[in-house]
């Protein structure tokens, strides 16, 4: 069994470097004893997004139900020949990962499939499943079995989940309309994207990240530099569209510089080595 909890721990964690390159940097940057689970959560995460967002060409709606019929019973079973969902819930149980968080995350896939716009509690509800459970199953891993430090950290890990799916939907309101026939933001017309729809919304993610920081100070010390990291190329990102027009959002995919990355990761280090984090 070890060398197949290997194998499948390996599966995720190729999973997120193929997919995600600044991901897996931050995740590189964790102490050695986190990197596997959180890999297992990306690659858990990562292969039902891809459901919805990448097979077009087959039936997303049986592939979802089955993906989520698999996951259940992998957790119940302890096992799965499915490599992704095996790695997954030797982390759901390592880590006493709660079933709500990850029903949440499956709602919000499914809606997804069945929803292309959103008021502000639809709006919510998605984030919360589609973000910020992931932030907490994050948590859960970086806190190991601390209770009360998960219960106290709760609200800033939900709030850095918050914050980076907000920027991808900004970074992406173009693709997400024209191909996926989504728009998430309430009250936006990405036909008819507004400068002050575009502040409205860089104010709330503003205010995510504020509440992320505080959180990040006061996380253990062996995630808080990767988590850091993560944070910091967001806020690049962040910064990088909150300079770009509205009209020029839909007509590009705002990107940050691999050079950029590591001068983010230089400067973090150094900070790290100072401990300024």
């Amino acid at each position: 069994m070890r060398l197949f909890h290997k194998v499948s721990q390996r599966c995720s964690r190729i999973t997120a470097e193929e997919y995600s390159t600044s991901f897996y940097s931050a995740i590189r940057l964790l102490h050695a004893s986190l990197r596997p689970p959180i890999c297992n959560i990306y690659g858990f995460v990562r292969f039902a997004d891809e459901i919805v967002d990448t097979l077009h060409a087959y039936d997303k709606a049986s592939l979802l139900a089955r993906f989520r019929e698999d996951t259940w019973e992998a957790i119940r079973l302890g096992i799965s020949l499915n490599p992704i969902l095996h790695s997954f819930q030797l982390t759901v149980h390592q880590y006493n990962i709660s079933h709500h968080l990850i029903e949440a995350f499956f709602q919000s896939m499914e809606a997804d499939l069945a929803q292309q716009s959103h008021n502000r509690e639809s709006y919510d509800n998605y984030i919360y499943g589609s973000a910020e459970v992931v932030g907490l199953m994050c948590l859960c891993v970086f806190c190991e079995g601390d209770q009360q430090r998960y219960n106290q950290l709760q609200p800033h890990a939900r709030a850095l989940g918050a914050a980076f799916q907000k920027v991808n939907f900004l970074r992406d309101l173009k693709a997400d309309h024209t191909l996926l026939r989504r728009v998430y933001f309430p009250g936006v017309d990405p036909g008819n994207f507004t400068a002050s729809m575009k502040q409205a919304i860089e104010e709330e993610i503003a205010r995510d990240f504020r509440q992320a920081y505080e959180g990040i100070l006061q996380l253990p010390f062996k995630a808080r530099f990767g988590v850091y990291v993560a944070y910091k190329y967001y806020g690049s990102l962040f910064r990088k569209i909150k300079k770009t027009k509205p009209a020029a959002i839909m007509e590009q995919r705002i990107r940050i510089p691999n050079y950029r990355k590591a001068l983010i990761l230089v400067r973090a280090g150094v900070k790290n080595r100072l401990n300024l984090i």
